[in-house]
C-alpha cells in the first residue's frame, strides 16, 4: 500500500475522538504537553494527559527542576479504570523513568483498540538527553512493538536499533535499514526525522512492512530551536487524527514546523524559549472536518 492512501484513523461526523497524551509538563519552554494539549485540542480532539514528569523549565537551560511522577501514576490510571475512560489513541513521548514503560504497555492492553503513536524522545545530536539512563533506552525499545507510528529521530533511531550514529546526513540506503529495522522489532510504521544533505531541504522517511520508504521534504532554516521533535510529533498525530493518511500527515507536519520555526526567529530569547507556534494554531484546526 501506498502511505499516500494509507488512512490510519477513521473521523466519524462529530465525534471527538479522545487521545491519552502521555508526556511530561514543562512550566517555562514550550515542548511536551505544552504543545501536545493546544495542537490536539486545535485538531478537533479530547487530550487526557498522563503526566510522566514536572519540569520548572526544559532541560536545555543550565537550571531545572524534575519531579518524577511515577510513584503516582498506578493510583491515576485505576481512577481512569473505575470511571471506565475510553481512548481513541494513546501519543507518548518523554518519559521520567524506566518503570513509565509499564504504564504505557497498560494503556495498550486496556485499550487494545487505541491507535498507538510512540515520539521515543530520547536525545539528540548523538546523545541522550540528560535525564535518560541506559536502562531507559533500553525499556523504550519494547515500545516500538505494536506502535502503529513510531517517529524517531536520527538519534533515537541509533538508540533503538544500536546501529552506528553517523549524523544527520544519511543516505536514502542507510535510512532504509534503520527503517527495516525498527520495522522488523515490530513497529506497524516508521517516520525517520530530520535527514539533512546541505542542499537546503530537510527530508523525513516513511516506511513500513507493507508500505516502501517515502521521502517527504521540507525547507531546511538555518537554525534549531528547542520543541521542533514535539511539535511534528504533535501535528502529526492531529492530522492522522482528522482522518487525513499518513502521508499527507508528515507533509503538514514537515510544514507547520517550518511556520513555526519562521515564527520563533522572531521571539526574544528563542535559542531557550521553545518553538512559538500558537498563532498558526488555525492551520490546524483548518483540518477538522
Amino acid at each position: 500500500m501506498n502511505a499516500r492512501d494509507l488512512i490510519l484513523y477513521q473521523r466519524e461526523g462529530a465525534y471527538i475522538p479522545r487521545v491519552a497524551a502521555v508526556h511530561d509538563l514543562c512550566g517555562y519552554g514550550k515542548c511536551s504537553l505544552g504543545i501536545a494539549i493546544p495542537v490536539l485540542s486545535a485538531a478537533g480532539c479530547d487530550v487526557c494527559p498522563v503526566p510522566t514528569s514536572l519540569f520548572s523549565a526544559h532541560t536545555k537551560f543550565p537550571t531545572f527542576y524534575m519531579h518524577d511522577t511515577t510513584p503516582i501514576l498506578d493510583d491515576y490510571l485505576d481512577a481512569w479504570a473505575k470511571e471506565g475512560i475510553e481512548l481513541d489513541a494513546i501519543y507518548s513521548g518523554f518519559l521520567g523513568s524506566a518503570a513509565q514503560v509499564g504504564a504505557i504497555q497498560r494503556l495498550y492492553r486496556e485499550h487494545p483498540q487505541a491507535l498507538r503513536v510512540v515520539d521515543p524522545v530520547m536525545g539528540d545530536g548523538g546523545k541522550m538527553y540528560p535525564t535518560y539512563t541506559v536502562e531507559l533506552c533500553e525499556k523504550m525499545r519494547e515500545l516500538v512493538s505494536g506502535a502503529d507510528i513510531l517517529t524517531p529521530n536520527l538519534t533515537e533511531a541509533h538508540l533503538l536499533t544500536g546501529l552506528p550514529y553517523r549524523g544527520q546526513d544519511l543516505s536514502r540506503a542507510e535510512v532504509e535499514r534503520h527503517a527495516a529495522q525498527l520495522v522488523g522489532m515490530g513497529a506497524r510504521l516508521v517516520v525517520v526525522k530530520g535527514v539533512v544533505r546541505g542542499d537546503g531541504l530537510i527530508r523525513n522517511y516513511i516506511a513500513g512492512e507493507k508500505i516502501d520508504l517515502v521521502e517527504v521534504v521540507g525547507e531546511q532554516l538555518p537554525f534549531m530551536t528547542h520543541g521542533t521533535g514535539d511539535l511534528f510529533a504533535s501535528a502529526l498525530t492531529g492530522a492522522v487524527m482528522c482522518g487525513r493518511s499518513v502521508y499527507d500527515a508528515v507533509a503538514f507536519a514537515t510544514d507547520f514546523v517550518r511556520d513555526a520555526m519562521r515564527i520563533t526567529r522572531l521571539q526574544p530569547d528563542n535559542e531557550v524559549r521553545g518553538v512559538s507556534f500558537e498563532s498558526l494554531l488555525g492551520q490546524v484546526a483548518a483540518l477538522v472536518g
